[in-house]
């Protein structure tokens, strides 16, 4: 079962004059604390958990953020930052004697550099918007998470996220160029900018990914890339997952990159056929989609090398885009496959793990014998081309014991990624709900340096607390070699 931190009495019985001075910094209706406007906060992607925050808050320019820190820093009050919500690891559940920081109002592209190839947005712009603002001149941004149209660019900066085309274009990490921060104490920093690498410790790449531990984020720069002169796609189907992940061993191993590679099984395929009506051959047990990019000429001949080596590994149906509007249909199954699957199954726990790529078909195989020991039907969705992997186990919350169930099936796919020398995550992060499983990566020793990080920047462990480390330290303590003591404990949080 999953604990947060133990609930702070004091501060729950100081909730009115909290909610005052908070007021005081954010005026108007940017202080929420009635219950109903409280309850739209209560959960995120990870919609098995839900917490009622003690108090919203919504601020519209960084010198408030600067002052909410600041306050909540003096006054030993938690703080979760959110964006859009749309973790699926729980990284934005909040806390009952907890300020939810919300971000939503950042909301802005500020500045479009064509010359430094770069944009200037604040946190709450979403993923897909970021390329809406500067595709009319040709350029897009590359991470692209099948959430992009709603999840936004500060919470892609907490959970190093991916996407259909990391493979080649990279994660959030590596098309981040700078941010501007809050710390705990309201101190407002910059790292990075517009210059491509900077001098010193690689702070930047320490932020992205810290699930919203260290600092809150109020402006990022990202890098923007020029539309590739051609994209087309394959969409093959094979007779087996092993089949279908084989191949993409092959393809790797030939030294092809693709702009994506994703894999969807049977259950999948089905699922987005009949919500998108994308044209997916319906008989295959995986469908492979993979896209090439750059000039005309390498695209045609890649594209012949991609059929030889799909052949080879018995595709049963392979068809090639020959126009932009087929390659999109290629992809309008994929994007949609999540809300698609939703319509099958009363719930569904989405995974995300990573493996070696060459593990793939090992990997799907132990899937399948794991979904006939669960009895639960388990539908792959996921980016093949770097291993991460995203299934779908499909159960229904109204039947006793299943959501536990499905709990149980995911930790073992998890367990397994870590088993094959894969890890925990690749783009979710760890949150609460993997967060019990760090000790099968990480021993004791190392969990306790990676607190040690997050000390240097939040002493009193006030940024979101009882989020990725399963057992939290107070900092004084861990600044000594051998530690003793000093643990703090976390009751259940209430699930649907």
């Amino acid at each position: 079962m999953l604990k947060m931190p133990d609930i702070d009495k004091d501060v729950m019985a100081r909730r009115v004059e909290i909610a005052a001075a908070l007021r005081e910094i954010v005026p108007g209706e940017g202080v929420i604390t009635e219950e109903a406007g409280r309850r739209a906060y209560e959960t995120d992607g990870l919609t098995a958990y839900k917490q009622l925050p003690m108090i919203v808050v919504l601020p519209e320019t960084t010198e408030q953020v600067s002052q909410v820190l600041r306050y909540c820093n003096e006054n030993k009050i938690r703080v979760v930052p959110r964006g859009a919500g749309t973790s699926l690891s729980g990284g934005a559940l909040p806390l009952e004697d907890g300020v939810l920081l919300g971000l939503g109002k950042f909301n802005r592209v500020l500045e479009v550099d064509y010359d430094n190839r770069c944009a200037i947005v604040q946190p709450g712009v979403t993923n897909l918007g970021v390329t809406q603002a500067v595709q009319e001149k040709g350029f897009y941004y590359a991470p692209d998470p099948s959430s992009q149209i709603a999840c936004t660019i500060g919470g892609n900066i907490a959970e190093n996220s991916g996407g259909v085309h990391c493979l080649k274009y990279g994660l959030t990490t590596n098309n981040v160029l700078g941010l501007e921060l809050v710390m705990i104490d309201g101190e407002i920093i910059r790292l990075g900018g517009k210059h491509l690498d900077s001098e010193g410790y690689d702070i930047l790449g320490v932020l992205t990914g810290s699930e919203g531990l260290l600092a809150v984020v109020t402006e990022v720069t990202v890098r923007i890339l020029r539309s590739p002169e051609t994209a087309r796609a394959l969409l093959i189907g094979f007779p087996s997952s092993e089949q279908a992940g084989q191949c993409v061993s092959d393809v790797i191993g030939a030294g092809i990159i693709p702009g994506g590679m994703e894999i969807m099984d049977g259950p999948a395929i089905q699922a987005a056929e009949d919500f998108v009506h994308a044209g997916y051959p319906v008989d295959c047990e995986a469908l492979l989609i993979v896209e090439l990019d750059g000039p005309e000429t390498e695209v045609d001949y890649l594209i012949e090398r991609v059929r030889e080596l799909a052949e080879k590994n018995d595709a049963q149906t392979i068809r090639i885009s020959n126009s932009e509007a087929e390659r999109e249909n290629f992809w309008a199954g994929r994007k949609a496959a999540f809300p698609a699957v939703g319509r099958v199954s009363p719930d569904y726990y989405c995974m995300d793990g990573t493996i070696p790529r060459h593990q793939l078909p090992h990997v799907l195989k132990r899937m399948n014998e794991m979904s006939a020991h669960y009895g639960l039907r388990v539908a792959n969705v996921f980016h093949a081309g770097d291993g991460n992997l995203h299934p779908l186990i499909l159960y229904d919350a109204n039947n006793p014991g299943e959501l536990e169930k499905a709990e149980e099936f995911g930790a073992d796919i998890l367990k397994l990624c870590v088993e094959v020398g894969g890890v925990l995550t690749g783009e979710h992060g760890v949150g609460v709900e993997k967060r019990d499983l760090m000790g099968t990566m990480f021993n004791e020793d190392d969990l306790k340096q990676q607190q040690r990080l997050k000390c240097a920047f939040d002493p009193e462990s006030l940024l979101n607390p009882g989020k990725v480390f399963p057992t939290l330290h107070r900092c004084a303590e861990l600044g000594r070699v051998h530690i003793h003591g000093g643990q703090t404990r976390f009751p259940d949080i209430p699930r649907f």
